[in-house]
């Protein structure tokens, strides 16, 4: 093989792959509008369908015509024949035979039509059935590319989430630091306070309940025991004496 020959085959190869890229990234694209080219053509074959129903039905009308014409003309002839006048009885029976000989040439041509018509209705209704499965195949298809694009996306952003979650949890981990640093200056503060006013040191007192106003629950109960024996005594008197109630 030639440089030249070798070179075109690489050329035409090379267009074939960058042609085939092209195909399989608009793969979705290029379905649809295969089904909407599909759609068109049935909307087509409906048409003629419909044409070749309403031909058929007119032929049918016109054979119905000349059977009633033939009829009629029979009708006729035996009446001339009944009068005794053979001419006009054979012309009308010539007329009858040109009727008949139209009904045997148009009849096989109406039964051609019903054929068609019968074959026509089949093939529209597979090749339907076909373009609804194809549609139903190419959904599927379209929401699986839709989740692999959505897991994709996904993949792409968790390698970047990894080390912004980090960084975030070492910002959080300084503001801690920072909350606990400052807790404990305020808490030591409070102490330096508490010292220079000395409210630390009554804080102990009211805990030894030393401090005046200072009770518990021990003070509490000893005090309305003590109340308690004050309004019982004045009712005591001495042996043997009544009370004032009693005297009168």
């Amino acid at each position: 093989m030639s440089m030249l020959s070798k070179l075109s085959a690489l050329f035409r190869g090379s267009a074939h792959e960058a042609g085939q890229a092209v195909v399989d990234k608009n793969a979705l694209r290029i379905l649809d509008q295969e089904i909407r080219d599909a759609d068109n053509a049935q909307s087509k074959a409906r048409d003629d369908l419909a044409g070749l129903v309403a031909r058929r039905r007119s032929a049918e009308n016109e054979l119905q015509s000349l059977g009633d014409q033939i009829a009629k003309y029979e009708s006729s002839a035996r009446a001339a024949l009944g009068r005794g006048n053979s001419d006009l009885a054979r012309e009308v029976a010539q007329r009858i035979a040109e009727l008949e000989s139209e009904i045997t040439t148009r009849a096989p041509q109406v039964e051609d039509m019903k054929t068609a018509e019968t074959r026509l209705r089949q093939t529209i209704g597979a090749t339907d059935q076909k373009i609804q499965t194809l549609k139903r195949e190419i959904d599927i298809v379209k929401v699986n590319d839709s989740v692999q694009r959505a897991q994709s996306a996904v993949a792409l952003q968790s390698q970047g989430a990894h080390s912004r979650i980090g960084s975030a949890a070492d910002s959080l981990q300084r503001i801690k630091q920072r909350q606990a640093v400052q807790e404990e200056r305020l808490r030591v503060g409070q102490e330096f306070e508490d010292r220079r006013t000395g409210a630390d040191l009554d804080a102990k007192l009211r805990d030894a309940g030393i401090l005046p106003g200072a009770s518990n629950a021990d003070d509490v109960l000893a005090r309305l025991t003590q109340q308690e024996v004050k309004v019982v005594t004045p009712q005591i008197t001495q042996q043997g004496e009544k009370s004032p109630v009693e005297r009168d």
